[in-house]
């Protein structure tokens, strides 16, 4: 959510940040919100003044009575009486406003960094930056349920009889390297400094809307039946949520945490969910990062998130790619985004393992977090950023580290939490 400051000093630029982003239908709630504002400006001047008009005349009406002027003090007491009931009518009259500024203002994309690149959607994201030579061996490369299923590591059969489909069971090494990464995620972030926390899975509905616009709300969350729940789609939401309405000190900042959860999302639309794999699927596990901190920070914290998922990635032996997301593939909060993306031998093309965004301070101003600082307090930025998601991450993994003897390499900064176990192989 934008300051609407930017509305009533330069309404031009908030008009051509919706251009840039193809929302051209949301142009003209650039001037109602500005006709609102107006109005609501006016009654709350009107109310302001009869208060202070009610209390100077109430004065009065206490020096009169001191003076004995009765009569004349209470004609001025019928007259007082009267703008009770008219500050009142102003006062509902305010908060309608108030609340309708607000609902538009929640769908007004945020101003997009001067960097980022301009296009319709993901076909037109800038690849920026290739980590490790991308490789195709010259034996085939099976897919990867395929390959985990000889391993027997995947029973999506007994998932599907239980859950349904887009839900699976992990098992044996499989499962077990499934955690490895996280375990390693973890501690990787821990060793940058970053406090390890585990969330609530599940937060309120006005959480929700702090921390992500409405349509990704209505694509991604489970509703809890009859309470005021959902599912978190991933721990940012909690772990931004933790800082509602605080003020926090400067000297704190940055925060830097990194959280553990289970993920779960509708997956549905255009992209569905796999019938036998492990790319879409309702529910995850996921290592994440954030960071609130001074706004004059907020890109250099940045550069800093995306680049730790890189080294994670190429840790696992595995080729990456820092995509740019582009202004049309940008969710409204999103002032920069980048996915990092995995290279996968067999199908020879990159897919996406990580988001890295910097949100400014846009679920700031949702959420009501703030700093105090020498001149006053101010609205903090957040970013957040996947350090591991599986088994997206896991594919990638199992992908460039297979064998044409069908076993699988495990990376050695994983093999301490595999037991020293060096390769996974068939039984």
């Amino acid at each position: 959510m934008i300051d609407i400051k930017l509305i009533r000093e330069n309404k031009d630029l908030v008009k051509e940040n919706i251009k840039k982003k193809f929302q051209n239908e949301k142009l003209p709630l650039v001037d109602q919100v500005e006709a609102l504002d107006i109005e609501f400006r006016d009654c709350k001047k009107k109310a302001d003044d009869l208060r202070a008009l009610r209390n100077s005349k109430s004065s009065e009406i206490g020096v009169l009575m001191r003076e004995g002027k009765a009569l004349e003090a209470n004609k001025i007491k019928e007259e007082v009486s009267g703008y009770g009931s008219e500050i009142e009518k102003l006062e509902v009259k305010e908060a309608e406003l108030e609340e309708k500024i607000r609902k538009i203002m929640m769908v007004i994309p945020n101003i997009i960094d001067p960097s980022v690149p301009i296009g319709k959607d993901d076909s037109e994201n800038v690849e920026a930056e290739r980590f490790g030579e991308p490789i195709v061996p010259n034996y085939e490369i099976p897919y990867h349920a395929d390959i985990i299923e000889s391993l027997n590591g995947l029973d999506k059969d007994s998932a599907g009889r239980t859950s349904g489909q887009g839900f699976y069971y992990l098992m044996g090494d499989i499962a077990r390297i499934h955690e490895a990464m996280l375990a390693y995620a973890r501690d990787y972030m821990i060793d940058k400094g970053f406090t390890y926390a585990i969330p609530p899975f599940m937060i309120h509905a006005n959480v929700v809307e702090g921390v992500m616009s409405f349509p990704e709300m209505e694509a991604m969350m489970y509703k809890i039946e009859s309470e005021d729940l959902y599912l978190i789609g991933t721990s940012e939401h909690s772990m931004i949520g933790k800082f509602k309405d605080q003020l926090i000190n400067s000297d704190k900042l940055p925060i830097t945490m990194t959280s553990y959860s289970p993920c779960f999302r509708k997956e549905g639309g255009s992209h569905g969910l796999e019938e036998r794999g492990l790319y879409r699927v309702h529910q995850f596990e996921k290592q994440e990062m954030i960071v609130l901190c001074n706004p004059e920070d907020s890109m250099e914290w940045y550069e800093k998130m995306w680049r730790y998922s890189v080294e994670i990635f190429r840790n696992f032996n595995i080729p990456v790619r820092q995509l740019n997301c582009c202004s049309g593939d940008l969710a409204d909060l999103k002032v920069k985004s980048c996915d990092i993306e995995a290279w996968s031998p067999r199908q020879q093309k990159y897919f996406e393992v990580c988001s890295c965004s910097n949100l400014g301070d846009a679920q700031a101003r949702r959420l009501g977090i703030r700093a105090k600082g020498e001149n006053g307090n101010y609205y903090v930025h957040t970013l957040n950023n996947t350090v591991v998601a599986s088994p997206r991450g896991l594919i990638a993994l199992i992908e460039n580290n297979y064998n044409e003897d069908g076993s699988i390499t495990i990376p050695e900064v994983l093999r301490p939490y595999m037991g020293g176990k060096e390769k996974i192989e068939k039984k």
